[in-house]
């Protein structure tokens, strides 16, 4: 065998060592069980990992046959220019899998979440480099380039607050103290206000901030007792 094919037999394995090893790496990584927002980072992170370990080791490979490297040699000797034709060509695709890499450390969105884009509402199946895919009601699926959800808003309904508002509302006669009626009731609520004047009620509105599936009902309830029982004191 001459010494320019055990050169290409030397290439070939390699390139079926890298592939192989590409592949390892993505199946120990797909083989843990993670929270929402990791499966996302881990996600994307497979993919760059993966993409990145074939060009790097297919080009190394490559270089082993001098053929090949001196035809290497005079692209990169050429390159400046076909690189600034190919960045301008494909500047989107580019920014599309940096915002890609951004969606996965920033998490504006993760996979399962139900969110809202561009009046579109739906549940978010799989995030690539390039696009990320989201399963509408009607399930149909948007496909939405991942430079515009970096840059456009998103209403994501998963990612919510742990803490829910309650909320309680009276009506009293304006010609009760309504000054001294608002400042006792601040003591059983954190916000308080006069929304409305009709005829001669007034509206007063008490809300307070609590944590917990299901307790905001409990504490309305709760508001609506102390009201009574401080209006009880307060108006004769």
């Amino acid at each position: 065998m001459s010494l320019f094919w055990q050169r290409v037999v030397i290439a070939a394995i390699v390139i079926v060592a890298v592939s192989l090893l590409a592949k390892l790496i993505d199946w120990r990584i797909s083989r843990r069980h993670l929270p929402p927002e990791a499966v996302t980072r881990y996600r994307v992170l497979r993919r760059t990992l993966f993409a990145v370990i074939v060009f790097v080791g297919v080009m190394s490979a490559l270089l082993v046959i001098p053929q090949v490297r001196a035809i290497a040699g005079g692209v990169l000797a050429s390159s400046a220019l076909i690189g600034l034709v190919i960045g301008f060509a494909s500047q989107r695709t580019i920014g599309n899998v940096v915002a890609g890499i951004l969606i996965a450390i920033s998490q504006p969105l993760r996979l399962g979440d139900e969110v809202e884009v561009e009046g579109t509402q739906g549940v978010v199946e799989e995030i690539g480099l390039t696009y990320t895919w989201i399963r509408t009601r009607d399930n149909d699926r948007l496909v939405v380039p991942n430079e515009r959800l970096a840059s456009e808003p998103i209403r994501n309904s998963t990612i919510r607050s742990s803490s829910t508002l309650a909320e309680a509302s009276v009506q009293v006669p304006i010609g009760a103290k309504l000054r001294e009626v608002v400042k006792a009731l601040e003591s059983d609520g954190e916000e308080v206000y006069v929304t409305d004047l009709a005829g001669d009620k007034a509206t007063i509105v008490v809300r307070t901030w609590v944590s917990g599936e299901g307790a905001a009902e409990r504490a309305s309830s709760e508001l609506r007792l102390k009201i009574a029982e401080r209006l009880g004191e307060l108006i004769v």
